[in-house]
């Protein structure tokens, strides 16, 4: 009775769909349309079998993109390449701290031997940002003390127009003087690097950011002495790392000396205008 049920033709039932049978060779011809979802994402190029499809796939992405970044970019093309910069930000902790203390010991004159293997932009733009936080912030709090020590009864307001000055002054001191300073010693027949005068002008701004926790000490003398104190040190790192960097000659011992009063110049320019 099992075999005469099971023998049942079913074709004829609502709802049955007839079983087709065919040739593997007939079905063979019959290909979903191409979706690469097998190998994702597809190579590039090469030529992949079917067996390790989805690997390679994978694989392709890898090295397709660690090709790209160890891509050397030359010429122009490489100031717009931001991965251009990254290896002068491969710097750690130990690293930054050792170059900030060696930027407290201007007499030393060594600093391009400690970073000549590897200059960093990390310090140039840290250090300026947090002079001109510093600055506005530390100036207006002095200017506050000043005035609350000759006249309490004087009202006093937060000027906003410090971290303007602030940051119009430090960075374009930042990038503009030692870009100036390397076109010069260009010209006089030295062979200076950009990214390593950035670097030294950069942490020699780190004594006056120092400095500004002393300068809201709300009496004027010791408010020079400081400032002094702090663009003599400032100076003389640049002067002294300069001079060893460059030749000697009458030309280039004058480019030092400009150096000097140039960071000493910025230094009564923060005194004067921030901390009046």
């Amino acid at each position: 009775m099992d075999e005469s049920y099971t023998s049942l033709p079913t074709s004829h039932l609502l709802g049955s769909v007839p079983a087709v049978i065919k040739d593997e060779k007939s079905t063979s011809h019959y290909e979903v349309p191409e979706a690469n979802l097998q190998i994702f994402p597809p190579n590039n190029g090469g030529g992949g079998g079917g067996g390790g499809g989805g690997g390679r796939g994978y694989q392709t992405l890898g090295s397709t993109a660690e090709g790209f970044e160890q891509q050397p970019a030359n010429g122009w093309k490489g100031m717009f390449n931001i991965l251009s910069y990254t290896q002068y930000f491969d710097v750690d902790t130990d690293v930054v701290v050792n170059r900030l203390i060696s930027s407290l010991y201007p007499i030393a004159g060594d600093f391009f031997s400690k970073i000549d293997a590897n200059p960093d932009l990390y310090g140039l733009i840290w250090i300026s940002t947090t002079l001109v936080f510093v600055l506005a912030s530390f100036g207006n709090c002095a200017t506050y003390l000043m005035e609350k020590r000759t006249d309490n009864t004087t009202s006093w307001s937060f000027d906003v127009s410090y971290m303007n000055v602030a940051a119009g002054s430090v960075y374009g001191y930042a990038i503009v003087v030692p870009l100036a300073f390397y076109f010069l010693l260009h010209y006089l027949g030295s062979k200076p690097s950009l990214v390593q005068f950035w670097c030294l002008w950069g942490y020699s701004f780190f004594v006056f950011v120092l400095a500004s926790f002393l300068l809201l000490i709300p009496v004027e003398i010791v408010r020079w002495i400081i400032i002094i104190l702090a663009g003599a040190a400032s100076a003389c790192f640049v002067a002294f790392n300069l001079k060893s960097h460059i030749d000697g000659g009458a030309d280039l011992s004058l480019t030092v000396v400009a150096a000097f009063l140039l960071q000493m110049a910025l230094a009564i320019f923060i005194k004067v205008w921030f901390f009046p």
